[in-house]
């Protein structure tokens, strides 16, 4: 990790660098530029560690990476022999017991994603049965089947009196600890780090971003084939968000260039 980059590039993965189908080759010619700038990418994601781990070695990364939308962050040690970590949330088991109890609340039944057979898991995220497997691999969320909105803003209500929250993503809801969000992980990995002047620029496009677009210094919507998710709208038509030219990794790598070859002299 360069401990001490003036700039960190800090990335939802699913719908952001990633398209639909889990392609990134868009952004790889800009991969490469940041690497050559020595500018960290750290992957901030609804994924599992097992998830990234596979992520940064296909895509040569190593910089450190947030997890379950902000629950858990890791990374290497300086020599290289083991990996660190940092929790910020609560276990699964304990989330998932008080999913079925919210449930039980809304009567309305809050599938999680563990639960479904493989097949039920591939027609949903198109996954292999490696890529399945390490989705599954669960520590400190619980991502379940998006319910009918009305279904959701009453989970959202309910989950205050659980001291837990939840996003709803482009596939997938999810369930944390109130003390797990994505700008909460990127501020405590700034203090790990002791690198509490990096400038944020972060990359999302959905609802489970918002705590880092918003925790961000430059905060980037990443639109669908679409348009924006609305519940990054009002940070858009605000001027907080910047909107990215193209969706997935094209407009990620757009984007991205378009930043750093703004403070490209200052790096």
């Amino acid at each position: 990790m360069k401990n001490y980059s003036k700039y960190w590039i800090v990335t939802d993965l699913d719908g952001t660098l990633m398209d639909e189908n889990y392609d990134i080759s868009p952004a790889k010619k800009t991969l490469n530029m940041l690497s050559e700038m020595a500018i960290p990418v750290i992957p901030c994601t609804s994924k599992t560690a097992s998830e990234v781990r596979y992520f940064r070695e296909e895509n040569g990364l190593s910089d450190p990476f947030i997890v379950e939308n902000g629950a858990a962050i890791y990374g290497i040690y300086a020599n290289n022999s083991s990996e660190w970590e940092l929790i910020l949330g609560k276990s699964y088991n304990e989330l998932r017991n008080i999913l079925m109890n919210i449930s039980k609340e809304v009567r309305y039944h809050l599938t999680p994603l563990n639960d479904l057979s493989k097949n039920e898991i591939f027609e949903l995220t198109g996954l292999t049965d490696q890529g399945i497997i390490r989705a599954l691999d669960r520590q400190w969320s619980v991502p379940f089947l998006n319910p009918p909105d009305q279904i959701f803003e009453r989970v959202k209500i309910i989950c205050d009196s659980y001291n837990v929250h939840v996003f709803k993503g482009n596939r997938m809801s999810h369930l944390l600890s109130s003390e797990s969000h994505k700008g909460q992980a990127v501020n405590k990995l700034k203090v790990h780090l002791q690198n509490q002047d990096v400038k944020i620029i972060a990359l999302g496009d959905s609802q489970n971003d918002l705590p880092l677009l918003e925790y961000a210094d430059i905060a980037i919507v990443i639109p669908g084939k679409n348009g924006p998710n609305k519940y990054l709208q009002n940070g858009i038509d605000r001027g907080s968000f910047l909107l990215a030219n193209a969706p997935h990794a094209e407009g990620w790598s757009n984007s991205v260039e378009d930043v750093v070859n703004s403070f490209k002299d200052l790096c």
